[in-house]
């Protein structure tokens, strides 16, 4: 049950190359990291690898953590526009929101990479991501195989305004039309994180009373779907499919808590995003798109 999809991500990180007081190593070139929230693990990962990366390629990576606060966001990266960083990689907090810091970053010509979500306006020099509209595809073909083509399902969404939650959205949706016996019944946003796919879904179980299949755009939200229906005491009526194939996700799958997730690689996607940086530093081109392979993931046999 493995499907091959393509996956852009946006990178994320902490500060490589940082001598002991915290000021760059002399004659590293450095690059800016503004990441959408590091209190998840998928974006932990991406900056682990962009980390990682640039510790081999020599660079100074200044990673900022938005805390999945547009204005935060727009104000660290002002800073690295004020330290004259070479290139900044953005993982938006909203699509729309991080056009204007976008702009700036044109106008100070300092390069711009997107990863795992895109900016709706500015220019970006590289995009790295999964095809989100894709993996919602897959995810929606996986929930029609198992319920047979029939039933009722529920969709959790992410952050309104990221190109993730709306691309992820149009894909499962798109995907569900070759079904015409499946019926979403309930699609609510939860921030695409647990505590508040915890509380979303326990008010949609009370209002509806027969689901047969959740789809949340991301495995936090997924995971706190489980914990609701486990508490209503409904996990024998419905299955779960995720999104990111986060450590906990794999565990809850292979525990037979959740059905499936689609698994994207976000520490390629942060290697992919340094090397991008890399190169632009040395006046090198990158392609506009790079896409990392998605997979459907579910219990092993």
């Amino acid at each position: 049950m493995k499907r091959t999809v393509f996956v852009l991500v946006l990178a994320a990180g902490l500060v490589v190359g940082l001598a002991p007081t915290g000021v760059p190593a002399a004659g590293m070139p450095t690059v800016g990291l503004a990441i959408s929230t590091l209190n998840n693990p998928f974006f932990v990962d991406l900056r682990d690898g962009a980390q990682a990366e640039g510790a081999k390629l020599g660079i100074t990576l200044v990673v900022l953590d938005a805390q999945n606060d547009p204005a935060k966001q727009a104000s660290s990266v002002e800073d690295l526009i004020a330290k004259k960083v070479g290139v900044v990689i953005i993982n938006p907090t909203d699509s729309d929101a991080v056009v204007p810091t976008v702009k700036k970053l044109n106008a100070a010509k300092i390069p711009v990479i997107t990863v795992d979500r895109a900016a709706n306006g500015g220019v970006v020099a590289a995009h790295i991501a999964s095809d989100n509209v894709a993996g919602g595809m897959m995810a929606a073909e996986d929930v029609a195989k198992v319920l047979k083509g029939k039933g009722n399902v529920v969709m959790l969404e992410g952050i309104p305004g990221s190109s993730a939650a709306r691309d992820r959205g149009r894909g499962f949706r798109e995907g569900l039309k070759k079904f015409p016996g499946i019926k979403i019944v309930a699609s609510q946003t939860a921030d695409f994180d647990r505590a508040k796919g915890l509380s979303v879904m326990e008010n949609i179980l009370q209002a509806q009373k027969k689901i047969d299949a959740v789809f949340a755009q991301n495995d936090e939200m997924a995971l706190g779907a489980v914990q609701a229906i486990e508490a209503a005491k409904r996990q024998q009526q419905m299955f779960v499919v995720g999104f990111d194939a986060i450590p906990d996700a794999l565990k809850a799958i292979n525990a037979g808590r959740m059905a499936a997730t689609i698994a994207q690689q976000p520490k390629v996607m942060g290697e992919l995003a340094v090397r991008a940086a890399s190169t632009l530093l040395k006046g090198g081109t990158v392609a506009k798109f790079t896409p990392v392979p998605l997979r459907l993931v579910t219990k092993s046999p």
